[in-house]
């Protein structure tokens, strides 16, 4: 349960709306203002999202750091603004603690941590004395590929340990293989083939495909025009795990849950 929303793993898959507050996200959709942030996640509640996650923080290829003062004051308006224009709950894309906790101090009810507490374990520590809901992803930049399950498998092990050393239990824990972070398109694309093989971890999977790069590669399409890829990915996550999924494209990906949910899950 986060913020009154009960999320029922294995029922139907959960919609995540990407709202960017930094005007160089990959995705071409940065907002600059605190206001814009509200207004889209508006647009996200209405189109059936069950949670929206804020990020401040570019993390496409070889992106600039942020100084923590600069992300803490892109990132706090935003969530403010949103909490008071939506019931949803909110969840903070960062991997730094004080970023984290000044966005939970705004409002935000859920971590999504692109490194899976391994950047900063501070991260984890904070989560667990809040009691807060986290997404441990596997970030395969910089890193040495052997087999791409199997790298996943042992970089969540990693992030689970570290959550457990801070005392944050694995009930709190959501997991994502990390699409599109340090991965060829080959491989991006044998992720999601096997992705099945991760159910045996025991968490939730979100997974997010989005307008990524991968998409582009395989369509020849610019960021703006991914959306029948990502509707593609989409399905095919949800057919393999995914619990939730993290998107740009709200109100389509929403018809395009519901419609997998129907033939994987039966859910009509």
């Amino acid at each position: 349960t986060v913020r009154s929303h009960r999320f029922v793993w294995g029922s139907r898959t959960f919609i995540m709306g990407v709202v960017n507050v930094s005007l160089d996200s990959f995705s071409g959709d940065g907002i600059g203002e605190a206001a814009g942030a509200a207004e889209q996640a508006r647009r996200f509640t209405e189109g059936g999202a069950d949670i929206i996650d804020v990020g401040g923080q570019s993390t496409r290829p070889g992106f600039a750091e942020l100084s923590i003062e600069e992300e803490r004051r892109r990132i706090v308006p935003a969530i403010e603004a949103i909490v008071r224009a939506t019931s949803l709950p909110v969840s903070i894309d960062a991997y730094r603690a004080p970023v984290v906790e000044a966005a939970l101090d705004a409002g935000a009810d859920m971590i999504n941590d692109i490194w899976g507490f391994r950047h900063d374990p501070e991260v984890a520590r904070v989560a667990a004395k809040r009691n807060i809901p986290s997404v441990i992803m596997h970030n395969q930049r910089g890193r040495q590929i052997g087999d791409v399950i199997g790298d996943v498998r042992a970089g969540l092990a990693v992030s689970q340990e570290i959550a457990t050393a801070a005392g944050l239990g694995s009930e709190k824990l959501i997991a994502d293989p990390g699409f599109g972070f340090g991965w060829t398109t080959e491989q991006n694309l044998e992720m999601l083939r096997r992705l099945a093989e991760l159910g045996d971890l025991g968490l939730p999977l979100l997974v997010g495909t989005s307008r990524k790069s991968t998409i582009g590669t395989v369509l020849e399409r610019p960021e703006a025009e991914r959306i029948w890829g990502s509707a593609a990915t989409t399905a095919i996550a949800i057919m393999n795990g995914a619990d939730m999924v993290r998107v740009h494209d709200v109100a389509e990906m929403v018809e395009v849950s519901r419609m997998t949910d129907a033939i994987v899950r039966g859910d009509v």
